[in-house]
């Protein structure tokens, strides 16, 4: 190769990695106006008194299988009870 076309393949490259680079920084931009929307949202929701550690507990659980759910609420009860807590 020649260093023209080592140099048009660099461009093409530099180019491309740019707009990856871009893309990226983007979504990062989104990624934190949408952490500061749902900031709002829980800071509203305990004005109004809701507990949000709580909240976000529920939310948590909301992701997870219910069977994952339900084992790991029937552990902590084995638990509890073998440490005299319930």
């Amino acid at each position: 190769m020649n260093d023209e076309t080592t140099e048009a393949n660099y461009r093409v490259t530099a180019g491309e990695l740019r707009q990856f680079i871009e893309r990226f920084e983007r979504l990062e931009i989104e990624k934190k106006d949408l952490a500061d929307q749902q900031k709002e949202v829980m800071a509203e929701a305990k004005s109004r008194g809701y507990d949000t550690k709580v909240m976000r507990k529920i939310v948590a659980l909301r992701k997870r299988d219910k069977d994952d759910i339900a084992e790991e609420e029937a552990v902590l009860e084995m638990y509890k009870e073998a440490l005299g807590m319930s």
